[in-house]
C-alpha cells in the first residue's frame, strides 16, 4: 500500500520518519524542520489507517493491521538507502520489521512497540478506541508537558485514525518483539520510564548490540514531550 507523505527540506541526506499510533506526520511539526536545516531532504509517512493514508483493506482488524502490513508500506512507500530512519512507538515496530528492505545507513527507535503490554498491565491496544473521542482535557492532562499546538494536532489526528488499528496489534499484546540483531547501525532511544521496553529487555538490547539510551523524565512520545532531550540523546546518529 502506498501512503501518504509529507516532506521538509531538499538536502543531499534523506531521512524517514515513521509516527507512532494515533498520530500522523504532524507528530513530526518540529523535528522534520530541524533535520531539514541540518541538510536532510526528509520524509515523513501517514501510516495505514491514520491521517491521509487509506485505511487497512479487509473485515477483521487482524486482516488489516498486522505489524507486517505497516511495514510493508513502508517498503511500498519509502526510498532505499536512506541515511536516516526514525520511528517512534509503532512506528519503530513497523521500521525494525523493514528495516533489511529498507537499509537506510542508521536507524533510530524512539520508544519502540517491541514489548505492547497486554490486559491487566495498563494498556490493551483493543481498548484504544475510547481516545478518538477523548476531550482536549483528557488529552492535555494525559501530556501535561506538551504545547498547546501538539494537544491541537492529536485531536486532529484523532479525528482521521482508525481505532481498528489496536485491534489489529491486540494478538501480539505481551509478546516481547525485540529484533535479534540491529540489521543496521541502530539507536534504542527509551523514556523515562517506558512502559514498552522495560530494564531487562533494555539491557537485551544492549547484549544484541544495539545503542541504547534514555531521555530522563521524558515520556512515551519523547519528541513532544521534551524535544531538547530528545534531539540531544541524537548526538551522533544525525
Amino acid at each position: 500500500m502506498r501512503l501518504h507523505v509529507r516532506g521538509w527540506g531538499s538536502g543531499a541526506r534523506t531521512a524517514l520518519l515513521v509516527h507512532g499510533m494515533m498520530s500522523d506526520h504532524r507528530s513530526w511539526r518540529r523535528v522534520g524542520p530541524w533535520l531539514a536545516r541540518r541538510g536532510y531532504r526528509v520524509l515523513a509517512v501517514d501510516l495505514r489507517g491514520h491521517g491521509r493514508s487509506p485505511r487497512g483493506p479487509g473485515t477483521a482488524p487482524a486482516e488489516r493491521y498486522l505489524p507486517e502490513l505497516f511495514a510493508g508500506d513502508l517498503v511500498d512507500t519509502l526510498p532505499t538507502g536512506a541515511d536516516l530512519a526514525l520511528g517512534h512507538s509503532l512506528g519503530g515496530l513497523a521500521l525494525s520489521l523493514a528495516v533489511d528492505r529498507l537499509r537506510p545507513r542508521r536507524a533510530v527507535y524512539s520508544d519502540p512497540a517491541w514489548c505492547i503490554p497486554g490486559p491487566g498491565r495498563g494498556l490493551d491496544p483493543a481498548g484504544f478506541a475510547w481516545f478518538r473521542t477523548a476531550a482536549r482535557e483528557q488529552i492535555a492532562a494525559l501530556n501535561p508537558r506538551w504545547e498547546q499546538t501538539d494537544v491541537d494536532i492529536e485531536l486532529a489526528t484523532l479525528a482521521l485514525w482508525d481505532p481498528d488499528t489496536g485491534g489489529g496489534l491486540a494478538g501480539v499484546a505481551g509478546r516481547a518483539l525485540l529484533p535479534e540483531r540491529p540489521a543496521v547501525p541502530s539507536l534504542v532511544q527509551l523514556a523515562d520510564p517506558s512502559f514498552m521496553i522495560g530494564p531487562e529487555h533494555a539491557a537485551e538490547l544492549a547484549r544484541r548490540g544495539f545503542e541504547v539510551r534514555t531521555v530522563a523524565g521524558a515520556g512515551h512520545t519523547i519528541h513532544r514531550d521534551d524535544l531538547p532531550g530528545f534531539l540531544s540523546s541524537l548526538d551522533g546518529w544525525v
